[in-house]
Parts: structure tokens; sequence; C-alpha cells
């Protein structure tokens, strides 16, 4: 249902990739969430972007998710990338489930597939399922834990769905099937059942085991036997934290934050969703909720849930769900929500940029429509937006280079401005604080020329080059400068 990232067996474009910018480079830029039922289980799925340049986007997801599917092409192996998103999911403790996809096609030998992840994403594989043969010799997958066989075919029309159950591995129902690919299969399990772990609730939870599947995701092969485990083995909805206590999901008072910002998903009509994570309690349409970063209630009449760009009014919804709030521009990420009590949940973080560029625009008339755009996607993450203290450019930071290709695409596109953009002499950025105002005063006075200010009215340093940032840093102990800010 959800379609194809490149659209080859399929006339239309994954469903969670909705921007031109994704459907021409087939790659996900941005997080989008879908819901869907599974078994009587209710699952939020959200999609996040595999490329490192919009990492950022998936830092913020996780932070409001209970555990994480990674997916690995079993030619390439493990990629940098996943590498760094492993980190994340490690100092959080989120449970990770495995698929190995593509097995269609030639790739690495199943063994060396599971040496690559563990070594370089630190955690122990336990095998659910188990490959027979890969690209042309690829007839299907054995299921470790209910012993049964599930048979693959190219062709839509004719292939097994359910598995065909198998007493044990003697059994000569195997090579009436698999032919001289049966002993090969005897072979592989006799030895993962000498070298492999056992799977262990514990250690999955805490992330430090992984279910490992295999399959072809483009053929809708092995997908069934991961949604089995998932509904079995994951986590539901669980504690979360605020600066002040832990929030449980079966507390009956709402509570909710908001992980991310979403502007013109419908162009018609320059709508602006935020995307709620709830934490606690039951929410219901047109209840009562207090906005804590601007104190005020507000009433959300038309709250929605999302097969990406497909969505629907929900009635009501409950710790795990997710829900999208459209508003004018008066929340942002990380804002928090409940019925009356004053909390802020933790964890939702912005990154220093590491690439700068200067935005301009010929046409003085289109200033509004730029500030509004830049403005709504630095809310949204797409980029960040500093205005320097002592000039009127925008300088935008990003984490990824191709984040400049989107921002651009999306300012010409939805707001109708011809910018041209230069790049900043500039190398990194820290987030400055300090405990004495007058002493702050006086680093803002000797630096202004170097200093900015983020959308959320924070104070950033600004740096041409490492060397004059760590001068900068010796020379000013009192001054503390920060590589990630919390959103506020």
């Amino acid at each position: 249902m959800a379609g194809t990232v490149k659209s080859r067996k399929s006339n239309r474009h994954a469903t969670s990739d909705w921007m031109n910018i994704e459907q021409e480079r087939g790659i996900s830029v941005t997080t989008s969430v879908m819901k869907f039922s599974y078994k009587d289980f209710e699952i939020n799925f959200l999609d996040t972007p595999g490329h490192q340049d919009f990492s950022e986007d998936t830092y913020r997801v996780l932070t409001a998710v209970d555990s994480a599917l990674v997916v690995i092409d079993s030619a390439k192996g493990v990629e940098p990338q996943t590498i760094k998103l492993m980190d994340v999911c490690r100092m959080r403790q989120t449970p990770i489930m495995t698929f190995i996809n593509k097995l269609d096609r030639e790739g690495l030998s199943p063994l060396d597939l599971i040496a690559d992840v563990e070594k370089n994403l630190k955690i122990e594989c336990i095998p659910m399922t188990w490959p027979i043969g890969m690209g042309k010799r690829f007839q299907g997958t054995y299921n470790l834990y209910n012993h049964s066989l599930h048979l693959f075919s190219s062709s839509q029309n004719d292939r097994v769905t359910e598995g065909i159950h198998i007493k044990d591995l003697t059994d000569s129902r195997l090579d009436e099937l698999l032919g001289s690919q049966a002993e090969e299969l005897r072979e592989d399990i006799e030895l993962l059942e000498g070298a492999a772990g056992t799977y262990d609730a514990k250690a999955f939870l805490a992330g430090e085991q992984t279910p490992l599947f295999f399959g072809s995701a483009i053929n809708n092969f092995g997908v069934q036997e991961l949604l089995n485990a998932l509904v079995e083995l994951a986590p539901p909805p669980g504690i979360r934290k605020t600066t002040t206590r832990d929030i449980s999901p079966y507390e009956e008072i709402f509570s909710g934050v908001v992980f991310k910002i979403q502007a013109n998903m419908n162009p018609a009509h320059r709508d602006r969703i935020a995307f709620l994570r709830i934490c606690s309690g039951k929410f219901t349409q047109r209840m009562k909720i207090r906005h804590h970063r601007s104190g005020k209630d507000i009433q959300v009449s038309n709250p929605i849930i999302f097969m990406s760009q497909g969505r629907s009014t929900v009635e009501e919804a409950y710790a795990g769900d997710i829900i999208g709030i459209p508003n004018h521009g008066t929340i942002q990420i990380g804002d928090t929500f409940t019925v009356k009590e004053p909390l802020k949940f933790t964890g939702i973080p912005h990154f220093a940029p590491e690439h700068f560029q200067i935005i301009r625009i010929q046409n003085a008339l289109k200033m509004k429509q730029l500030q509004k755009g830049v403005t709504q996607l630095a809310q949204e993450g797409v980029v960040q937006c500093f205005r320097p203290l002592a000039t009127n450019d925008y300088i935008l930071g990003a984490v990824g280079i191709l984040q400049f290709d989107v921002i651009k695409e999306r300012i010409k596109h939805e707001y109708g401005v011809d910018a041209y953009y230069t790049p900043a002499n500039l190398d990194c950025a820290r987030w400055i604080s300090c405990d004495d105002p007058k002493h702050l005063q006086e680093f803002e006075n000797k630096f202004k020329m170097s200093l900015a200010l983020d959308t959320g009215q924070n104070l950033i340093y600004l740096s041409p080059n490492r060397w004059t940032l760590e001068y900068t840093m010796e020379h000013w102990p009192r001054i503390s400068f920060h590589e990630t800010m919390e959103q506020h």
C-alpha cells in the first residue's frame, strides 16, 4: 500500500515520499508518519530519511519512538549513517529489529552480514529467519523459531505467503522443495546452532540484542514474518522523561510532546502540521489542552492521523499514538501539551551546523515571503536559520549539504521566491550561555560581528574556523559553548 521508492514495479512513488525532490531523486528527505493496524495492534510507523545529510530529522524522531527497525542492503552491508543513528538508539536504549533486504539480488553472505552488523553496530544478532540462497538462487527463508519454510517467487500471482511447516531439518519434504539447496540449509542451521546466541527479551529491550530477518521488501517477501515478530516482541508505549518527573503511559491525565513540524504538505492550503506524540492519557476531539510555552489553552477541533498525504480526522487517541495539530506557526518542535500540569519533556536536540550559506533575493518585494519561508522551514528543522546581530542577512546552517538543495527547492516552489545562495565564510557554530548576565553582555559587545540569534532567539557564536573557536573558548572560560541545543 505504501508504494515503492523508485516506482519500478508500480506506477506510484512511496506514499511516504510526497515532496518533488523525494520523487525525483528516489530518496526520503523528511520523516513521514503512517498509522496502520495489524493483528489487532495499532502501529504508528515513522519513515525516516536514510541519507546522512538528513540525520538530524531522524535524531529528533528517535526521541518519539518506542522501538526501531534498521533496514540493511545485503550488497552494501552497514553504511556510515546507520552507525551514527545506532549511537543515538544506544544512548536511549531503544530496542532494535534488523531486516536484511534485497535477497533477490546478489550480495554478501548471511554470515558476513551478521559479522558486519555485530562489528559496526556493536549489537548481538539473533537470526529469526534464514535465507535459502540469494539472487537467482534465492528460494525463500526458513523460520528458525516455528520451523516453517517460506518459498519465494518473484511473480505476484504464485507467491507462497503461508509457511510450510517442517517437523525438523531431516524432513524429506525439504529435499523435494529445495533440491540441492536443502543440504546447504541444513549445514547453515547446524553452524548457527553452534555459533549464534539465543533470544533474550531483556537484552532486546535494553538494545543489546537485535532479532534479525531476511527478505526482499520490493517483492513483499519476509515482511510478514517481521511484522509478526514486531507485534509480539516490541514494547508498548513506555515511560517518558520530563524535567520534573517521569510520565507513565497509563496515567489518566493527557500529555504529549511535539517532535516534528511540517509545512505545506498540501501546498494549496499552505497548511502547517505539528506532529504530537501522546505520552499519557486519552486525547479526544475538541478537548482543551494547555500549550505550556505560550501558557495558553487551545481547543484542538480538527486533529488528524496520517497515511502520509492521506489524512483523516481522529476522534480519540491514546499513549503511543501520533496526531497532527494544524496551526499557523504558534507551535514549535519540543513544545509540551497537557491538560494542566506544567511539564517539559526532554531530549529533543538541535545539532550545531557544519555547513553555512547566506540567502539573498534580488526582488525586495519578495522579502516578506522569504522571511516567512526561512522561518517556517527552520522551525520544521529543514535547516537552521540565523540572524546576525550586526547585519540584516539570513544565514542558513545545515548538518548536511543536501539540506540546502531541499530548502532551495521548497523556497522556490512553496513560497514563490527566487533566491540566490552564497557560501558563508564560516566553519563551525556553538550556542552561548553564561550564568553572569554582565559577563555575557561583555562577550556580546566584543564579538557582535560573530554572534547571531536562531529562530528560538538563542544566542549562537559563528566561527570562520576551528582554531578561532578554540582560541575564543580558551580566553573566555566563563562562557559556555554548546554543540547541541535542546529545543524550547
